[in-house]
């Protein structure tokens, strides 16, 4: 019996989290229950081996609509199991997704976290498979995007003292604590303003459990923050510093606080999604580029 492409349902999640166990990177793969959580809204399609006693999953692609840009389509999950690679599982796969892209009226899919329900920036260029699969299929490299990693053993920079700088900021009158549920009702509107409503679902989803979020407060009112575990338990961010309250150490007190709390929830390694600033990152937890991802288009 061949191999079944068929929609992606909620009865196949276990299935994909054993798919993905087996087929990701080691890091990826130790989070693989979180990604299917995360990308629960997705759509899709499975491979399923019709051979298998129990039908196996052995392929799926998810796909979502895009929030930024509701004209186009993301392909949010790419996974074939390594057994039945080179078997043309991921042109059915793709294939698949991209007609049911089309018939939302979908202009483009591309291959680029979709905020705020992302697990990754876009291909980790150690997926090499899965490279040459969306190259051969049409899509074009556009960007290139990039992780950090911060070290969180004991002893390293990542988790350095912040008691001396919370000290010098609360004598200018800048208090530094753990977010609470409560904080939500201030927080919601001052991030969606300064930074778009996909940093106020992460951080919702941070203080809501997943994760963790410290503020910097002046006179009363959040003007700096920082979050993790809003998308990934390894992952940090996004976090963020008003224009007005720049310049004064907040962020990389913030930073380490937030790694911290990681480290102290059993997180060896940090990384520090899609980064822009890169020096800030370095300086402040002595942070290193680590994954690189390539991110693809292609109309449809």
């Amino acid at each position: 019996m061949r191999t079944m492409i068929t929609p992606y349902e909620p009865q196949h999640r276990a299935a994909v989290v054993d798919l993905l166990d087996r087929s990701l990177l080691a890091e990826d793969a130790a989070e693989s229950a979180d990604i299917v959580a995360l990308l629960a809204g997705s759509a899709g399609f499975v491979a399923v081996d019709g051979d298998a006693p129990d039908g196996d999953v052995v392929g799926v692609a998810l796909a979502s609509t895009g929030r930024k840009d509701p004209t186009v389509g993301h392909l949010d999950l790419l996974a074939v199991d390594p057994a039945f690679r080179r078997q043309g599982l991921a042109r059915e796969l793709v294939g698949a997704v991209e007609q049911l892209l089309r018939a939302r009226g979908l202009s483009a899919v591309r291959v680029a976290g979709n905020p705020p329900t992302h697990a990754w920036p876009g291909i980790d260029v150690r997926y090499t498979p899965a490279v040459c699969a969306l190259t051969a299929l049409g899509y074009a490299h556009d960007r290139t995007a990039w992780n950090m990693t911060a070290n969180l053993a004991e002893g390293s920079p990542a988790l350095r003292e912040t008691r001396t700088a919370q000290e010098r900021l609360a004598a200018a009158h800048v208090v530094v604590r753990a977010a609470t549920p409560d904080d939500l009702t201030e927080l919601r509107p001052l991030i969606a303003a300064e930074w778009g409503p996909a940093w106020v679902a992460e951080v919702e989803r941070a203080v809501g459990g997943s994760g963790g979020c410290h503020l910097a407060i002046r006179d009363g009112q959040p003007i700096a923050f920082a979050a993790w575990g809003g998308c990934r338990p390894s992952w940090f961010g996004p976090m963020g510093t008003l224009p007005a309250a720049s310049g004064l150490g907040i962020g990389g007190v913030l930073l380490r606080r937030c790694l911290r709390e990681q480290a102290d929830r059993g997180i060896t390694r940090a990384q520090i999604g899609w980064v822009g600033p890169v020096p800030f990152y370095s300086g402040a937890a002595g942070a290193v580029i680590e994954r690189v991802f390539f991110l693809f288009h292609k109309p449809l």
